[in-house]
Protein backbone atom coordinates (compact mmCIF):
# COMPACT_ATOMS: atom_id res chain seq x y z
CA UNK A 1 0.00 0.00 0.00
CA UNK A 2 1.19 3.43 -0.80
CA UNK A 3 0.07 6.63 0.86
CA UNK A 4 0.75 10.07 -0.80
CA UNK A 5 0.09 13.39 0.97
CA UNK A 6 -2.69 15.34 -1.04
CA UNK A 7 -0.19 18.62 -1.06
CA UNK A 8 2.78 16.33 -3.05
CA UNK A 9 0.17 15.71 -6.21
CA UNK A 10 -0.37 18.08 -8.85
CA UNK A 11 -3.90 20.07 -8.44
CA UNK A 12 -4.83 18.27 -12.02
CA UNK A 13 -4.05 14.91 -10.19
CA UNK A 14 -7.69 13.78 -9.93
CA UNK A 15 -8.12 14.55 -13.77
CA UNK A 16 -4.92 12.39 -14.89
CA UNK A 17 -5.66 9.59 -12.83
CA UNK A 18 -9.27 8.81 -14.70
CA UNK A 19 -7.41 9.32 -17.83
CA UNK A 20 -5.05 6.78 -17.04
CA UNK A 21 -8.30 4.28 -15.49
CA UNK A 22 -10.29 4.58 -18.40
CA UNK A 23 -7.80 2.71 -20.77
CA UNK A 24 -8.96 -0.85 -18.33
CA UNK A 25 -11.99 -2.73 -19.58
CA UNK A 26 -13.22 -2.38 -15.93
CA UNK A 27 -13.21 0.80 -14.72
CA UNK A 28 -15.16 2.49 -11.38
CA UNK A 29 -14.89 5.80 -10.20
CA UNK A 30 -16.37 7.01 -7.83
CA UNK A 31 -17.49 10.96 -7.04
CA UNK A 32 -18.79 12.99 -4.25
CA UNK A 33 -18.19 16.45 -4.96
CA UNK A 34 -17.52 17.64 -1.49
CA UNK A 35 -21.50 17.56 -1.25
CA UNK A 36 -23.39 15.47 1.44
CA UNK A 37 -27.05 14.76 2.22
CA UNK A 38 -26.68 11.93 4.56
CA UNK A 39 -25.24 11.95 7.76
CA UNK A 40 -23.88 8.31 7.27
CA UNK A 41 -21.91 10.24 4.49
CA UNK A 42 -21.95 9.76 0.61
CA UNK A 43 -19.71 8.12 -1.78
CA UNK A 44 -16.19 7.71 -1.38
CA UNK A 45 -13.96 9.53 -3.93
CA UNK A 46 -12.07 6.08 -5.35
CA UNK A 47 -11.09 4.97 -8.21
CA UNK A 48 -10.87 1.09 -8.83
CA UNK A 49 -9.15 -0.74 -12.61
CA UNK A 50 -9.17 -4.24 -13.42
CA UNK A 51 -8.02 -5.67 -16.92
CA UNK A 52 -10.37 -9.02 -16.63
CA UNK A 53 -13.72 -9.76 -13.88
CA UNK A 54 -12.58 -13.43 -12.58
CA UNK A 55 -15.48 -15.09 -11.82
CA UNK A 56 -17.78 -12.27 -12.03
CA UNK A 57 -21.57 -13.09 -10.90
CA UNK A 58 -24.20 -12.76 -13.55
CA UNK A 59 -26.95 -12.59 -11.87
CA UNK A 60 -28.43 -12.24 -8.43
CA UNK A 61 -28.15 -16.00 -6.73
CA UNK A 62 -23.90 -15.87 -7.39
CA UNK A 63 -23.69 -12.75 -5.51
CA UNK A 64 -23.48 -13.87 -1.78
CA UNK A 65 -20.72 -16.43 -2.57
CA UNK A 66 -18.80 -13.78 -4.83
CA UNK A 67 -18.86 -11.25 -2.13
CA UNK A 68 -18.25 -14.23 0.70
CA UNK A 69 -14.75 -14.49 -0.41
CA UNK A 70 -12.20 -12.31 1.69
CA UNK A 71 -10.96 -9.29 -0.18
CA UNK A 72 -8.53 -6.42 0.44
CA UNK A 73 -10.04 -4.15 -1.94
CA UNK A 74 -13.03 -3.10 -2.68
CA UNK A 75 -16.03 -5.23 -5.13
CA UNK A 76 -16.93 -2.94 -7.52
CA UNK A 77 -20.38 -2.98 -9.92
CA UNK A 78 -23.40 -2.02 -10.95
CA UNK A 79 -27.15 -3.65 -10.96
CA UNK A 80 -29.68 -2.91 -14.11
CA UNK A 81 -33.10 -2.07 -13.94
CA UNK A 82 -33.91 -5.55 -15.55
CA UNK A 83 -32.83 -7.16 -12.42
CA UNK A 84 -36.72 -6.58 -11.67
CA UNK A 85 -37.14 -9.64 -13.93
CA UNK A 86 -35.35 -12.18 -11.19
CA UNK A 87 -36.74 -10.39 -8.33
CA UNK A 88 -40.52 -10.65 -10.14
CA UNK A 89 -42.48 -12.62 -12.82
CA UNK A 90 -41.96 -9.25 -14.79
CA UNK A 91 -40.23 -8.98 -18.52
CA UNK A 92 -38.85 -6.38 -20.75
CA UNK A 93 -39.50 -6.66 -24.45
CA UNK A 94 -38.80 -3.00 -25.32
CA UNK A 95 -36.16 -1.81 -27.96
CA UNK A 96 -32.90 -1.94 -26.59
CA UNK A 97 -29.80 -0.32 -27.64
CA UNK A 98 -27.66 -0.74 -24.71
CA UNK A 99 -26.96 -4.00 -24.05
CA UNK A 100 -25.55 -4.04 -20.10
CA UNK A 101 -25.38 -7.38 -18.37
CA UNK A 102 -28.17 -7.50 -15.80
CA UNK A 103 -25.31 -7.35 -12.93
CA UNK A 104 -21.82 -6.83 -12.92
CA UNK A 105 -19.04 -6.76 -10.26
CA UNK A 106 -15.13 -7.04 -10.41
CA UNK A 107 -12.20 -6.75 -8.33
CA UNK A 108 -10.26 -4.55 -8.78
CA UNK A 109 -6.38 -4.84 -9.32
CA UNK A 110 -5.11 -1.18 -8.28
CA UNK A 111 -7.71 0.86 -6.26
CA UNK A 112 -6.89 4.41 -5.41
CA UNK A 113 -8.87 5.86 -2.49
CA UNK A 114 -8.67 9.81 -1.21
CA UNK A 115 -8.87 11.01 2.38
CA UNK A 116 -8.86 14.04 3.44
CA UNK A 117 -5.42 14.67 3.57
CA UNK A 118 -3.92 11.89 1.65
CA UNK A 119 -4.44 9.20 -1.34
CA UNK A 120 -4.11 5.81 -0.15
CA UNK A 121 -2.92 3.48 -3.21
CA UNK A 122 -3.64 -0.28 -2.76
CA UNK A 123 -3.12 -3.66 -4.47
CA UNK A 124 -1.15 -4.05 -7.16
CA UNK A 125 0.90 -0.48 -6.59
CA UNK A 126 4.57 -0.92 -8.62
CA UNK A 127 4.71 1.98 -11.00
CA UNK A 128 1.32 2.93 -10.68
CA UNK A 129 1.99 6.55 -9.51
CA UNK A 130 4.25 7.38 -11.99
CA UNK A 131 2.45 6.10 -14.99
CA UNK A 132 -0.60 8.15 -13.87
CA UNK A 133 1.81 11.09 -13.28
CA UNK A 134 3.07 10.58 -16.74
CA UNK A 135 -0.64 10.61 -18.24
CA UNK A 136 -1.24 13.31 -20.54
CA UNK A 137 -4.50 15.11 -20.65
CA UNK A 138 -5.90 15.86 -24.21
CA UNK A 139 -6.65 19.22 -24.80
CA UNK A 140 -9.99 20.13 -24.46
CA UNK A 141 -12.15 20.02 -27.58
CA UNK A 142 -15.19 20.47 -28.34
CA UNK A 143 -18.05 17.65 -28.30
CA UNK A 144 -19.79 16.74 -31.76
CA UNK A 145 -23.19 15.25 -30.66
CA UNK A 146 -25.84 15.64 -32.79
CA UNK A 147 -29.48 16.36 -31.21
CA UNK A 148 -31.20 13.76 -28.92
CA UNK A 149 -34.14 12.54 -30.69
CA UNK A 150 -37.02 11.27 -28.17
CA UNK A 151 -37.51 7.26 -28.43
CA UNK A 152 -41.35 8.35 -27.55
CA UNK A 153 -42.40 11.36 -29.22
CA UNK A 154 -43.37 13.97 -27.16
CA UNK A 155 -47.55 13.94 -27.95
CA UNK A 156 -47.35 10.08 -27.20
CA UNK A 157 -45.64 11.08 -23.96
CA UNK A 158 -48.35 13.76 -22.87
CA UNK A 159 -51.30 10.30 -23.90
CA UNK A 160 -49.64 8.31 -21.54
CA UNK A 161 -49.45 10.74 -18.51
CA UNK A 162 -53.26 10.80 -18.91
CA UNK A 163 -53.31 7.18 -19.31
CA UNK A 164 -51.59 6.80 -15.91
CA UNK A 165 -53.86 9.15 -14.52
CA UNK A 166 -56.56 6.76 -15.60
CA UNK A 167 -54.77 3.94 -13.71
CA UNK A 168 -54.75 6.05 -10.83
CA UNK A 169 -58.30 6.92 -11.22
CA UNK A 170 -58.91 3.26 -11.77
CA UNK A 171 -56.78 2.53 -8.35
CA UNK A 172 -54.17 0.41 -10.21
CA UNK A 173 -51.41 2.46 -8.57
CA UNK A 174 -51.13 5.45 -7.04
CA UNK A 175 -47.82 6.67 -8.14
CA UNK A 176 -46.02 5.83 -11.10
CA UNK A 177 -42.60 7.25 -12.84
CA UNK A 178 -42.63 7.10 -16.06
CA UNK A 179 -38.96 7.85 -17.93
CA UNK A 180 -38.39 8.30 -21.68
CA UNK A 181 -35.23 8.49 -23.70
CA UNK A 182 -33.82 10.59 -25.79
CA UNK A 183 -30.79 9.47 -28.01
CA UNK A 184 -28.06 9.61 -30.85
CA UNK A 185 -26.85 7.06 -33.08
CA UNK A 186 -23.38 6.92 -34.54
CA UNK A 187 -21.43 9.30 -32.40
CA UNK A 188 -18.11 9.55 -31.60
CA UNK A 189 -17.60 10.27 -27.91
CA UNK A 190 -14.79 10.76 -25.64
CA UNK A 191 -16.21 9.41 -22.23
CA UNK A 192 -13.53 10.46 -20.15
CA UNK A 193 -14.02 14.51 -21.31
CA UNK A 194 -17.60 14.02 -20.95
CA UNK A 195 -17.45 12.96 -17.64
CA UNK A 196 -16.06 15.79 -16.30
CA UNK A 197 -17.96 18.48 -18.64
CA UNK A 198 -20.82 16.28 -16.86
CA UNK A 199 -19.39 17.08 -13.36
CA UNK A 200 -18.60 20.39 -13.81
CA UNK A 201 -22.15 21.50 -15.03
CA UNK A 202 -24.47 19.06 -12.41
CA UNK A 203 -22.17 18.40 -9.06
CA UNK A 204 -23.62 15.42 -7.72
CA UNK A 205 -23.07 13.59 -3.79
CA UNK A 206 -23.42 10.19 -5.97
CA UNK A 207 -21.58 10.94 -9.40
CA UNK A 208 -19.24 8.27 -11.22
CA UNK A 209 -17.96 7.01 -14.43
CA UNK A 210 -18.05 3.24 -15.40
CA UNK A 211 -16.32 1.11 -17.98
CA UNK A 212 -17.70 -1.66 -18.42
CA UNK A 213 -15.90 -3.20 -21.76
CA UNK A 214 -17.35 -0.55 -24.53
CA UNK A 215 -19.94 0.38 -22.41
CA UNK A 216 -19.98 3.46 -20.31
CA UNK A 217 -21.58 5.12 -17.44
CA UNK A 218 -21.16 9.25 -17.20
CA UNK A 219 -23.07 9.74 -14.06
CA UNK A 220 -24.18 12.99 -12.12
CA UNK A 221 -27.06 11.68 -9.40
CA UNK A 222 -28.14 13.23 -6.47
CA UNK A 223 -29.52 10.10 -4.86
CA UNK A 224 -28.67 7.02 -2.41
CA UNK A 225 -30.31 3.95 -3.33
CA UNK A 226 -29.01 2.24 -0.13
CA UNK A 227 -26.05 2.37 1.97
CA UNK A 228 -24.81 0.44 4.79
CA UNK A 229 -22.38 1.44 7.56
CA UNK A 230 -21.87 -1.28 10.45
CA UNK A 231 -25.46 -2.56 10.93
CA UNK A 232 -26.82 0.83 10.07
CA UNK A 233 -28.56 0.53 6.58
CA UNK A 234 -30.36 4.04 5.10
CA UNK A 235 -32.36 5.03 2.12
CA UNK A 236 -32.68 8.63 0.59
CA UNK A 237 -35.71 8.66 -1.96
CA UNK A 238 -36.09 11.90 -3.97
CA UNK A 239 -39.18 12.81 -5.17
CA UNK A 240 -39.61 16.35 -5.86
CA UNK A 241 -38.09 19.04 -8.08
CA UNK A 242 -38.05 23.15 -8.49
CA UNK A 243 -35.65 25.06 -10.72
CA UNK A 244 -33.17 27.04 -8.96
CA UNK A 245 -34.34 30.74 -8.31
CA UNK A 246 -31.94 33.38 -10.61
CA UNK A 247 -31.63 35.69 -7.48
CA UNK A 248 -30.86 34.70 -3.92
CA UNK A 249 -34.31 35.91 -2.89
CA UNK A 250 -36.22 33.94 -6.33
CA UNK A 251 -34.12 31.20 -4.86
CA UNK A 252 -35.49 30.81 -1.49
CA UNK A 253 -38.43 31.32 -2.86
CA UNK A 254 -38.39 28.56 -5.34
CA UNK A 255 -37.42 26.24 -2.15
CA UNK A 256 -40.19 27.10 0.22
CA UNK A 257 -42.69 26.63 -3.11
CA UNK A 258 -41.00 23.14 -3.00
CA UNK A 259 -41.71 22.60 0.41
CA UNK A 260 -45.13 23.29 0.91
CA UNK A 261 -46.20 22.03 -2.49
CA UNK A 262 -48.99 19.44 -1.84
CA UNK A 263 -48.44 17.52 -4.91
CA UNK A 264 -44.76 16.94 -4.27
CA UNK A 265 -44.88 16.07 -0.67
CA UNK A 266 -47.73 13.37 -1.54
CA UNK A 267 -45.02 11.95 -4.07
CA UNK A 268 -42.27 11.70 -1.64
CA UNK A 269 -44.55 10.57 1.44
CA UNK A 270 -45.53 7.48 -0.79
CA UNK A 271 -42.19 6.43 -1.53
CA UNK A 272 -40.93 7.33 2.14
CA UNK A 273 -43.32 4.73 2.64
CA UNK A 274 -43.01 2.26 0.32
CA UNK A 275 -39.35 2.49 1.19
CA UNK A 276 -40.13 1.86 5.25
CA UNK A 277 -42.06 -1.06 3.80
CA UNK A 278 -38.91 -2.51 1.87
CA UNK A 279 -36.40 -1.72 4.67
CA UNK A 280 -38.93 -3.52 6.82
CA UNK A 281 -38.40 -7.25 5.38
CA UNK A 282 -34.59 -7.12 6.19
CA UNK A 283 -34.56 -4.79 9.64
CA UNK A 284 -34.83 -5.64 13.17
CA UNK A 285 -38.08 -5.35 13.88
CA UNK A 286 -39.26 -1.77 15.14
CA UNK A 287 -36.18 -0.02 14.28
CA UNK A 288 -37.25 1.89 10.88
CA UNK A 289 -37.29 5.08 11.20
CA UNK A 290 -37.32 8.73 9.21
CA UNK A 291 -35.29 11.07 10.74
CA UNK A 292 -35.98 13.15 8.40
CA UNK A 293 -39.21 14.04 6.27
CA UNK A 294 -39.34 16.51 3.23
CA UNK A 295 -35.80 18.01 3.42
CA UNK A 296 -35.01 20.59 0.59
CA UNK A 297 -31.12 19.99 -0.95
CA UNK A 298 -30.13 22.48 -3.59
CA UNK A 299 -27.93 21.45 -6.32
CA UNK A 300 -26.70 23.46 -9.47
CA UNK A 301 -29.74 23.33 -11.50
CA UNK A 302 -32.45 22.24 -8.88
CA UNK A 303 -34.10 22.49 -5.47
CA UNK A 304 -34.42 18.29 -4.76
CA UNK A 305 -37.19 16.99 -1.80
CA UNK A 306 -35.40 14.25 -0.27
CA UNK A 307 -36.12 11.82 2.56
CA UNK A 308 -34.17 9.50 4.64
CA UNK A 309 -35.33 6.27 5.71
CA UNK A 310 -32.98 4.18 8.12
CA UNK A 311 -32.99 0.97 10.03
CA UNK A 312 -30.89 -1.44 11.76
CA UNK A 313 -29.98 -4.58 9.52
CA UNK A 314 -30.62 -8.02 11.05
CA UNK A 315 -26.93 -9.56 11.08
CA UNK A 316 -27.88 -12.54 8.95
CA UNK A 317 -29.18 -10.25 6.19
CA UNK A 318 -26.35 -9.87 3.32
CA UNK A 319 -26.14 -7.62 -0.11
CA UNK A 320 -28.04 -9.96 -2.09
CA UNK A 321 -31.43 -10.41 0.18
CA UNK A 322 -30.93 -6.26 0.59
CA UNK A 323 -31.50 -5.99 -3.00
CA UNK A 324 -34.31 -8.07 -3.00
CA UNK A 325 -36.39 -6.72 -0.73
CA UNK A 326 -35.75 -2.96 -1.69
CA UNK A 327 -34.75 -3.27 -6.00
CA UNK A 328 -35.73 -1.60 -7.93
CA UNK A 329 -35.97 2.06 -5.69
CA UNK A 330 -39.58 3.14 -5.31
CA UNK A 331 -38.54 6.54 -6.79
CA UNK A 332 -38.29 4.78 -10.17
CA UNK A 333 -40.85 2.79 -9.88
CA UNK A 334 -43.86 4.24 -8.43
CA UNK A 335 -46.46 2.22 -5.65
CA UNK A 336 -47.58 -0.32 -5.42
CA UNK A 337 -43.89 -1.76 -6.66
CA UNK A 338 -45.11 -4.75 -9.21
CA UNK A 339 -47.91 -3.43 -11.01
CA UNK A 340 -46.24 -0.36 -11.21
CA UNK A 341 -43.32 -1.93 -13.48
CA UNK A 342 -45.89 -3.10 -15.12
CA UNK A 343 -47.54 -0.66 -16.54
CA UNK A 344 -44.13 1.12 -16.93
CA UNK A 345 -43.45 -1.96 -19.35
CA UNK A 346 -46.75 -0.81 -21.07
CA UNK A 347 -46.07 2.82 -21.78
CA UNK A 348 -42.25 2.99 -22.19
CA UNK A 349 -40.54 2.84 -25.69
CA UNK A 350 -37.22 1.67 -24.55
CA UNK A 351 -35.70 -0.50 -21.81
CA UNK A 352 -33.98 1.49 -19.17
CA UNK A 353 -30.41 -0.36 -18.95
CA UNK A 354 -28.56 0.96 -16.14
CA UNK A 355 -30.58 3.46 -15.56
CA UNK A 356 -32.81 3.43 -12.85
CA UNK A 357 -30.36 0.82 -11.80
CA UNK A 358 -27.41 1.17 -9.53
CA UNK A 359 -23.63 1.83 -9.42
CA UNK A 360 -21.83 1.65 -6.20
CA UNK A 361 -18.90 -0.91 -4.30
CA UNK A 362 -18.73 -2.92 -1.11
CA UNK A 363 -15.93 -2.61 1.25
CA UNK A 364 -13.35 -5.37 2.34
CA UNK A 365 -15.40 -4.56 6.25
CA UNK A 366 -19.04 -4.88 4.76
CA UNK A 367 -19.88 -1.36 4.14
CA UNK A 368 -21.42 -0.20 0.67
CA UNK A 369 -23.01 2.52 -0.96
CA UNK A 370 -24.68 2.05 -4.40
CA UNK A 371 -26.68 5.47 -5.69
CA UNK A 372 -29.37 5.62 -8.09
CA UNK A 373 -28.86 5.98 -11.80
CA UNK A 374 -30.37 9.33 -12.58
CA UNK A 375 -28.74 12.38 -14.44
CA UNK A 376 -26.97 9.90 -16.70
CA UNK A 377 -25.57 9.30 -19.59
CA UNK A 378 -25.03 5.70 -21.22
CA UNK A 379 -22.64 4.81 -24.18
CA UNK A 380 -21.56 2.55 -26.51
CA UNK A 381 -18.59 3.15 -28.05
CA UNK A 382 -18.50 -0.02 -30.29
CA UNK A 383 -21.67 1.03 -31.75
CA UNK A 384 -21.85 4.81 -31.01
CA UNK A 385 -25.07 4.48 -29.17
CA UNK A 386 -26.01 7.17 -26.47
CA UNK A 387 -28.56 7.39 -23.91
CA UNK A 388 -30.28 9.89 -22.28
CA UNK A 389 -33.15 8.96 -20.16
CA UNK A 390 -35.29 11.05 -17.87
CA UNK A 391 -38.54 10.59 -15.56
CA UNK A 392 -41.03 11.83 -13.17
CA UNK A 393 -43.38 10.68 -11.17
CA UNK A 394 -47.24 10.94 -11.88
CA UNK A 395 -49.84 10.96 -9.56
CA UNK A 396 -53.36 11.70 -10.32
CA UNK A 397 -52.92 15.42 -9.67
CA UNK A 398 -49.94 15.67 -12.57
CA UNK A 399 -50.53 17.90 -15.10
CA UNK A 400 -48.84 16.11 -18.73
CA UNK A 401 -47.46 19.37 -19.97
CA UNK A 402 -45.49 19.89 -16.39
CA UNK A 403 -44.18 16.47 -16.41
CA UNK A 404 -42.56 16.97 -19.91
CA UNK A 405 -41.11 20.44 -18.29
CA UNK A 406 -39.95 18.00 -15.57
CA UNK A 407 -37.90 15.87 -17.61
CA UNK A 408 -36.38 18.72 -19.76
CA UNK A 409 -35.22 20.47 -16.16
CA UNK A 410 -34.03 17.24 -15.42
CA UNK A 411 -31.21 16.90 -18.29
CA UNK A 412 -30.25 20.26 -18.68
CA UNK A 413 -27.07 19.36 -17.08
CA UNK A 414 -26.31 16.42 -19.27
CA UNK A 415 -27.44 18.59 -22.47
CA UNK A 416 -24.92 21.14 -21.13
CA UNK A 417 -22.04 18.70 -20.85
CA UNK A 418 -23.09 17.47 -24.48
CA UNK A 419 -23.32 20.98 -25.96
CA UNK A 420 -26.22 19.56 -27.84
CA UNK A 421 -30.36 20.07 -27.59
CA UNK A 422 -33.13 17.84 -27.63
CA UNK A 423 -35.26 17.76 -31.01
Amino acid sequence: MLTIPLAELPADFRARALQWAAQFTHCAYYEHNDLQTSAAGTFSRLLAVADSAVAAPTCLADLPAYLAQPAALPHCGFVTYDLKNELEALRSQNFAGLGWPTLHFFRPATCLRWHADTLEITGATAGILAAILATAIPAAAFPTVPPLRPRLPRADYLRAVERVREDILNGEVYELNLCQEFYAEDVQLDPVATFWRLNEASPAPYAGFLRYHDHYLLCASPELFIAKRESLIESQPIKGTRRRGATPSDDERQRLALLHDDKERAENLMIVDLVRNDLARVARTGTVRVPELFGTYGFKHVWQLISTVQAALRPEVDLAAILRATFPMGSMTGAPKIRAMQLIEQYEASRRGLYSGSFGYVLPDGGFDFNVVIRSLQYRADTGYLSLQVGSAITYDSVPEREYQECLLKAQGVLQALETVII
